[in-house]
């Protein structure tokens, strides 16, 4: 399978495709995703147990190799969200509620019910900056509505309000907020002068990327360069 709007290539399917793809659209539409957009294939890997501890504990200590992968995940991207299919199993990721962890070669999401999918990307990895830029149009606007609703935020060990940031007890306000970058797998806030900014490690970042949005934005209203 390879990227497309919904096909997998000019010949006619077998008839175990079409009714595997009558199944995921199905359940797309029971799920109100929306029009499809592509489709990918990727390698699946078993999740553990133990609920966001053992999720937490996947994503800091490493996965198995892609040589024990499930190679034949397919991934159907929606308007909004999105069907996993790993052995015959349909999961539906939505967009707006979602927790993605990236690592260097794996992506772990949480679908609709809170169970984990753990993806690798093998040789088709652009359908991850899709799912990235999908997920933070989703995200970004609910989570700035919270923040201006007085709401405080936690991604990981670092923490929004709509005055500051912080993680444990460094803070900042926004208005001090220059960048946020990576350092050696450690996501930090970088403070105009200061030393050391809000900063935890980056693999335990539930949806990094759209952490680093929030943070853009919010120091660019306080006026901020």
């Amino acid at each position: 399978m390879t990227g497309g709007t919904g096909g997998t290539g000019g010949t006619q399917p077998q008839r175990g495709e079409e009714l595997l793809l009558a199944r995921i659209s199905a359940a797309a539409g029971r799920a109100h995703l929306g029009r499809r957009c592509a489709t990918y294939a990727a390698h699946a890997h078993a999740a553990p147990a133990g609920g966001i501890r053992g999720l937490l504990a996947l994503v800091r200590s490493g996965l198995p190799s892609v040589a024990r992968a499930n190679p034949d995940a397919r991934l159907d991207l929606y308007e909004r969200g999105m069907t996993v299919v790993v052995r015959g199993r349909i999961r539906i990721v939505r967009y707006d509620t979602t927790s993605a962890f990236r690592q260097d070669r794996t992506f772990t999401l949480t679908d609709a019910g809170g169970e984990r999918i753990t993806l690798s990307r093998g040789e088709a990895e652009e359908w991850i900056p899709e799912i990235q830029r999908a997920v933070t149009d989703a995200q970004l606007p609910l989570a700035l509505a919270r923040l201006r609703r007085g709401e405080r935020l936690a991604f990981g060990d670092i923490w929004l309000t709509r005055e500051k940031v912080g993680s444990g007890v460094v803070s900042a306000q926004w208005s001090q907020v220059q960048r946020t970058e990576i350092r050696d797998g450690v996501v930090v806030i970088g403070v105009a002068g200061a030393g050391n900014g809000p900063e935890a490690v980056a693999s335990g970042i539930p949806n990094l990327f759209v952490l680093r949005a929030l943070v853009e934005c919010l120091r660019t209203e306080s006026g901020h360069p």
